[in-house]
This record gives structure tokens, sequence and C-alpha cells, in this order.
């Protein structure tokens, strides 16, 4: 059976890595989470005293980027790949509202950006993946056979955030959880270099109202004629 390359984008907690996995398993396809790569690259640099509220030494994060290997390892159990910084498993560290609060900063970064897509590329190669991102339809992918772009109301992507990162029990407010989106959004599509755009030959998909089971449903169709014509 052919494979293709399907390239998903959109804004923060639009559900983009939930579908995404979801797509790879159902078609026997290679997941790859590129914000855990950036989510990654800015919890290294927060861990070494590069980054924070009111510093931020850009210079010294790009001279050590050859020191950050980032890779990804597939849980049975889970059902899913989790990312690995330097060989640590980080999958829980990289989804605390700090280092969302310190991602879009770090993915502005011409040289991150440049380290990233190039590997992110090589993943692709063989087809038969699912990304999920901000530039893979534009800037990773930009011949990807099904492209799809995520979007969701600002207050429906806050309230899914709190509640994932309460059930995670961290200690954090509605109002803080908005504040993040709504400055991600600003960073992510307003950037110099690569900034998320809906690209020409994308899909809008638009789940405010959608529940899990439906957008699943609803993507898989779209992968699936795709696959077939």
């Amino acid at each position: 059976m052919k494979k293709i390359t399907i390239a998903i984008d959109g804004f923060s907690s639009t559900g983009k890595s939930t579908v995404a996995k979801q797509l790879a398993k159902a078609l026997g396809y290679v997941y790859v989470d590129t914000g855990a790569m950036y989510r990654a690259v800015a919890l290294y640099a927060m861990q070494n005293q590069l980054i924070s509220n009111d510093h931020f030494d850009v210079e010294k994060l790009v001279s050590v980027l050859n020191k950050i290997k980032i890779s990804f390892k597939y849980n049975d159990i889970l059902g899913f790949a989790e990312v690995y910084l330097n060989g640590k498993n980080v999958e829980k560290e990289v989804r605390t509202l700090e280092v969302s609060q310190r991602v879009s900063q770090v993915a502005e970064i011409s040289a991150v950006r440049k380290m990233l897509v190039q590997q992110q590329k090589q993943m692709g190669q063989e087809k038969g993946v699912v990304m999920d991102g901000r530039d893979i339809g534009t800037v990773v992918f930009p011949d990807a056979e099904l492209k799809l772009f995520m979007t969701a109301s600002t207050e429906t992507r806050a309230e899914r955030r709190y509640k994932e990162l309460i059930e995670k029990n961290e200690n954090v407010s509605y109002e803080d959880v908005l504040h993040n989106v709504e400055s991600r959004d600003l960073i992510d599509s307003t950037r110099e270099d690569s900034p998320l755009v809906k690209a020409d030959d994308a899909i809008e998909i638009d789940n405010s109202n959608l529940s899990l089971d439906a957008q699943f449903e609803k993507l898989l169709v779209l992968a699936q004629n795709k696959i077939s014509e």
C-alpha cells in the first residue's frame, strides 16, 4: 500500500499530538512530536540557567546546540514514543506549564529551528510518517500529501490545557494557562523565522465542538482517501 506524509500544524492545545498519535497507530505510521523536540531544547536551557523570566542567553544556547541530543523511544505500555533529552526520559518534564512558558521563545531562534528541521526532514524521508508542529506543512514537508491545520477558540484550548495540567497535579490557575495560550499564539504567529501559518493546500479543522472520537474519525477518512488516490 502506498505510504504518504501527513503534516499536522496548528495552534497550541488544539489536540494535534493526540490525533497525530491516533492516526499513526491506525495507519501503522511513525509519529513524530516536533513540539516535544522544541520543548526538550527549552528544558535544556532551563536546566542550564540559560533562560528565566528576565534572562535569555541566546548566544550561549546556540553555542551549545551540538550538546543537545533528542531522541524518541516507543513505550509499549503507553502506546506512543516518549521524548529523551541526552539519554534521559523527559516526557513528563517537557509538558509542564513552566516549559510551555519558555518554548515559544526558544522556537523563535533560527539556529534552533534549523537544527530541528533538519532532523525532522530526515525522520520523514521514507514517508509513512505523521508529524505535528507549527511549520510542518510549510517548511518541513511542503510537499506532504495530506496537510491539516488544527484550530479552536482560545478559551476552549486554555480550558483543555488547564484540565490536563490539573490532572497531572500541576499547581496552576486557568488565568495563567489562558495567558500562556494567548502569549504563545502571538509569538508563534509573528516570529520572523517560519511563523505559524496555514499552508495554502492545508485542510482546516476547527475542533472547538468536536469530540476526540469524531475528530479522529474525520481525519482518518481524509488520510485513507488520500492514500487510496
